[in-house]
């Protein structure tokens, strides 16, 4: 029996290296903000639009969801998360076992190598090789938010 609930995992796209300030305030690239743009037009192609997003803190996943949402036929409700920002798969799966069971589509934009180990615990067969910049995961969950958790859906990597 399928609860009919979707999870989108996202990882945000090119940011920047050797800034002068901290990690957290890294921005996207030119290359990156194309990728993120990609990223909307890829979802709503796909028929795939959030109702509800957590995102990490960070800039550059802020970034990424703001360039995504622009390509998309409606703005999703987002939490900006500080605990997604280096956050382990545990905490993740944390702030989604606490959404709303009225949310039908849910979409996590976060950070390596956490966004990759969240997909991975969804793949049946095939082994996660990579998990690059601006990468998507769509999950088919089998419950309710409350009981997302490792192999409680079916993954396929869609970029």
């Amino acid at each position: 029996m399928t609860a009919g609930k979707r999870l989108i995992i996202l990882r945000h796209a090119k940011a920047e290296h050797g800034y002068v300030g901290t990690d957290h305030e890294r921005e996207l690239t030119d290359k990156g903000r194309k990728q993120a743009q990609k990223v909307g037009t890829l979802l709503t192609e796909a028929d795939c639009i959030p109702d509800h997003v957590i995102c990490s803190t960070a800039v550059r996943t802020r970034q990424t969801l703001d360039l995504a949402m622009e390509r998309m036929p409606r703005r999703p409700t987002a939490d900006y998360e500080s605990a997604a920002y280096m956050a382990g798969i545990d905490t993740i799966f944390d702030l989604i076992n606490m959404v709303d069971a009225d949310i039908s589509t849910l979409m996590v934009v976060g950070h390596n190598p956490t966004m990759a180990q969240l997909a991975a615990a969804f793949l049946e067969d095939e082994p996660l090789i990579s998990f690059p910049t601006a990468s998507v995961a769509l999950v088919d969950l089998e419950v309710d938010w409350l009981y997302a958790a490792p192999g409680t859906g079916t993954a396929r990597i869609l970029t």
